[in-house]
């Protein structure tokens, strides 16, 4: 008889997830030991320890259907740059993007809990815990965006072989067209597509930081106030696509090469952006390892 205790029992003894301790704990009638040494033999348990570490390394990496309708982009962390080199890791981020595209899942977690496309008989989850047991380090997947289109086209860029992905969703725009506001997104960093969609508290907090920095420069309240307008021009510039200068020709505002195409939605994906990574003394860590 398989109980919630005995379950409960078999996670906090081998790390292992809910599912996974239920199964082999069936498979062994109720048998806390054989079921241990089960989850060690198939590579959960050793899996499972490791999923406590920091995984800030990683690659991004985005797919686009056949028929340019669907794209999605996607970030697996890994705990080494090394890992984030070998190619079957390469392999498995990319099967997840395509995953994205054909299901269209809502959330990780609906993700993680799908059948694989690529290894039949495992859900997406089951194929990340092989990867981690038989690679040796936590790997996540940790976002994804997908975009779909009726009359528009999807393009990707990715740079520096894993390290910053963008996705653009464009309409009355070609390849090309589409693949130089990529490489834009890519170095400009824009947060928005055009001004409207800047929510209008974070103009008026941007307004006030600007009026304060203007008034301890000295100047009267009043003139202040056109400054602050001249300077908002620049933040809009800094933040909005559209107001940018177009990289390959700074002359030029990105509006301007659009001309009729529009950029209906946009994913900038920098690998490891807003984890908080462990720092770690290498020499040290080569003591850790000889020991």
């Amino acid at each position: 008889m398989v109980t919630a205790s005995l379950v409960k029992e078999l996670r906090e003894k081998t790390g292992a997830g809910m599912m996974d301790c239920k199964k082999v704990l069936t498979e062994t009638d109720g048998d806390l030991e054989k079921a241990a040494e089960l989850l060690r033999e198939r590579g959960i348990a050793k899996a499972a320890k490791k999923s406590g570490r920091i995984a800030a390394e990683g690659i991004v990496e985005a797919y686009i259907s056949e028929d340019g309708k669907t794209g999605a982009v996607v970030e697996v962390n890994s705990e080494t740059d090394f890992v984030a080199k070998n190619e079957e890791f390469k392999n498995f981020v990319m099967e997840v993007a395509k995953q994205v595209v054909v299901n269209n899942p809502a959330t990780v977690e609906e993700l993680l809990a799908e059948p694989s496309l690529a290894v039949a008989g495992k859900t997406v989850n089951e194929v990340l815990i092989d990867k981690i047991a038989k690679i040796g380090e936590n790997m996540t997947i940790r976002r994804f965006a997908r975009f779909e289109t009726a009359n528009g086209l999807i393009e990707k860029y990715i740079h520096g072989d894993g390290k910053i992905a963008v996705l653009v969703n464009m309409e009355n725009g070609n390849k090309e067209l589409a693949k130089d506001v990529c490489m834009q997104i890519a170095a400009a960093k824009p947060e928005f597509i055009a001004r409207e969609n800047v929510p209008a508290d974070r103009v008026e907090k941007e307004k006030e930081i600007l009026k304060a920095q203007t008034m301890n420069e000295g100047k009267p309240e009043a003139i202040a106030e056109k400054i602050v307008m001249g300077r908002i021009n620049k933040f809009y510039e800094e933040i909005c696509l559209v107001d940018q200068a177009f990289v390959k020709d700074p002359n030029m505002k990105v509006s301007q090469i659009l001309k009729d195409a529009k950029v209906v939605e946009f994913a900038r994906f920098e690998k490891g952006e807003g984890i908080e990574k462990k720092e770690e003394n290498f020499a040290e860590e080569v003591m850790k390892q000889l020991k």
